[in-house]
């Protein structure tokens, strides 16, 4: 049974077979509806169209080329990804007869220019898009990076992009493209160069209609893992250039996942190690620590969060030099239909994000049916799980990530458990005392108390203030960057509107939302909207352009800079000797809808978040009059 994100193709048949369905006008329709068997959702009038378009092109010219015994997948899902590519082409190669496979890419493009490094510029988009010989490559790489079976048959995989529609004149300037065995670039004026490529790479005798067809067979049968290429790059990548030093019980975990990983190939008994931490004590860097030596041993290991902001800027710093160890980086719900036991470990980062389930509109019937809890499913994919996490960074209904959660179904699975618990403040200047302010600050642990009363040594260098205004806030960020040096952000609670960007001038531009009084300020960009001259929202911590909109917890959870201002909502006020969680003033769509208690929960987690994010001191400031008075004395 294959694992994670099982490897699968909405159609498969004969290319002779699905040509007769595309002139019969029939394959579109078989495309749609196993679609919305699989996915259980539509898709768009223009992926439909692409089919009636391309893929009849594509499979004349397969047929005209004697390939029409070949097995065709259409659409297929790589594994542990939502990606699909267009098309597998499963036979035998007519050198050795041992099984073979091509990708391939196809484009309606007629015109496209280059965009600068790998993207190209196409009229009727309004964004870049990827060079398609890199897409394709790109999707080759995957695939044999998570395939130990096709890493270890090196000239299985090849990759095509075919420009259908394309003159050579159209598109020229983006034909000069690099390519390899990865990736080549076809048009209609080059077909008879396609067609060659394909014969030299599938055997065109139709005595090998068997042959093709186990080859689909084997191909769809194989597991997925890291391959050993990949673990070794990995290796070198994170390991080598990292060089992390682990501290007290930061190696302790560290040795307990490593010991695990023993124990398991030796008596083959299931263990699951939960690592707990307030923030910054040092979870990621044991996590990325795991991940670099793991790989050196040569064990299949991934790396998971919940947090597409988290994934991304780990893909982005982890992997800055060689793309192919992003691929490492998962998201939870890529193991909804795991192999039991596939990988030797999985790293579960930021595991208090783990949900209930792994349920999405995109998700198979078949696999709905039998879906469970996706703790569940973590615990499963891996002889040893591992989950680092902190109880009360919480932050959204459906969240069930805790100690508790994780040992509970453990133990139903018959998997062991160890616990670690990390001591230290590796964030926040290394200021025991400044965690202990913002849980009694925020009634979690103990009642308020003022900053000064709490801080009783004069070599903590950690500072906290108030501002009066958020202008004074940004205004003594600024300040502190210029004296100090280090990054500065400002985040706030969900309390306004987030609008979508809007063109001025023909420039899509951010609209400030955020507004007190005078002062206003865009939230970071959305997910997917990009926008020029402000970071994607992966990158709004990390990217020095970030400073200038305000962060929501979404972009913030998971990251650290060194100066942080955080400003308090309507959604959390105080009010005499307490905290109010008010529902009223609250513009997160998903927290609204949790019930009382857990809202008030989620909204204290969501300011403990915030206030826990600066490395070297935070500024505060409430909208709300009473709110700000108190804060004002806490800060003293």
């Amino acid at each position: 049974m294959p694992s994670g994100g099982t490897s699968v193709a909405l159609v498969r048949k004969s290319a002779e077979t699905l040509l007769a369905d595309a002139l019969e006008n029939r394959l579109h329709k078989l495309l749609e509806e196993q679609a919305r068997i699989q996915f259980e959702a539509g898709v768009s009038d223009g992926e439909v169209r692409s089919w009636q378009n391309s893929l009849p092109a594509f499979l004349g010219d397969l047929v005209e080329a004697g390939l029409g015994h070949v097995e065709v997948l259409l659409e297929h899902k790589l594994p542990h990804s939502p990606k699909r590519v267009d098309v597998v082409l499963c036979g035998q190669n007519p050198q050795h007869g041992k099984p073979a496979y091509v990708l391939v890419e196809l484009k309606q493009w007629s015109k496209a220019e280059p965009y600068g490094d790998d993207l190209v510029k196409i009229d009727r988009y309004t964004q870049p898009v990827l060079h398609p010989v890199e897409q394709v490559r790109r999707y080759c790489e995957y695939l044999v990076d998570s395939t130990p079976a096709l890493s270890e048959q090196p000239g299985s995989v090849h990759g095509v992009a075919y420009l259908h529609n394309a003159r050579e004149a159209g598109i020229w300037r983006i034909s000069q493209y690099a390519v390899d065995e990865f990736g080549d670039l076809y048009t209609l004026d080059s077909k008879n160069k396609l067609v060659d490529r394909l014969r030299a790479l599938l055997d065109s005798d139709p005595t090998t209609r068997d042959g093709a067809r186990q080859a689909a067979d084997e191909f769809l049968g194989m597991r997925h893992a890291p391959s050993k290429p990949l673990l070794a790059v990995a290796a070198k990548e994170i390991q080598e250039r990292e060089q992390f030093v682990l501290l007290d019980e930061q190696q302790v975990a560290y040795r307990l996942v490593t010991k695990a990983v023993d124990k398991a190939r030796a008596s083959r008994k299931q263990t699951a190690v939960i690592v707990l931490g307030g923030p910054g004590s040092g979870k990621s860097v044991i996590a990325l620590s795991l991940l670099g030596e793991l790989a050196r041993q040569g064990r299949t290991v991934l790396h998971a969060t919940g947090s597409s902001s988290f994934t991304s800027t780990m893909r982005k710093h982890a992997g800055r030099r060689n793309p192919r160890v992003q691929t490492m980086f998962k998201y939870f719900n890529n193991f909804i239909d795991a192999e039991q036991f596939g990988l030797d470990v999985l790293i579960c980062d930021e595991a208090h994000r783990v949900r209930e389930t792994s349920l999405n509109r995109y998700t198979k019937r078949e696999v709905r049916e039998k879906a469970r809890r996706q703790i569940d499913e973590l615990i499963d994919a891996a002889r040893v799980p591992v989950f680092l996490l902190d109880e009360n960074q919480t932050v959204r209904p459906g969240e069930m990530g805790s100690q508790s959660e994780i040992e509970a179904a453990a133990a139903a699975a018959g998997c062991d458990v160890e616990v670690v618990k990390l001591g230290g403040q590796f964030r926040c200047g290394g200021s025991e005392f400044f965690d202990a302010w913002v849980a009694k600050l925020l009634d979690i642990k103990g009642r308020p108390t003022p900053w000064s009363a709490l801080v009783t040594r004069t070599d903590d260098e950690f500072v906290v203030r108030s501002a009066e205004s958020p202008r004074e806030m940004e205004s003594w960020l600024l300040d502190q960057q210029a004296k100090n040096g280090g990054t500065a952000r400002i985040a706030a609670g969900y309390c306004w509107k987030w609008s979508d960007p809007v063109t001025k001038d023909g420039t899509k531009v951010l609209v400030p939302d955020v507004r007190i009084g005078d002062w206003q300020r865009p939230w970071n960009a959305k997910p997917e909207q990009r926008v020029p001259d402000a970071p994607a929202s992966h990158f709004w911590a990390s990217d020095e352009r970030g400073f200038g909109q305000v962060g929501c917890i979404y972009t913030a959870q998971g990251f650290e800079y060194d100066w942080a201002g955080v400003i308090f909502g309507n959604d959390f006020v105080w009010r005499g000797d307490h905290w109010e969680a008010r529902r009223e003033h609250s513009h997160d769509p998903a927290v609204k809808k949790a019930d009382e208690l857990h809202f008030a929960r989620l909204i204290r987690n969501t300011y403990k978040v915030l206030l826990t994010r600066g490395m070297r001191g935070v500024c505060v400031y409430s909208e709300d009059a009473e709110t700000q008075d108190h804060l004002r004395a806490m800060s003293g």
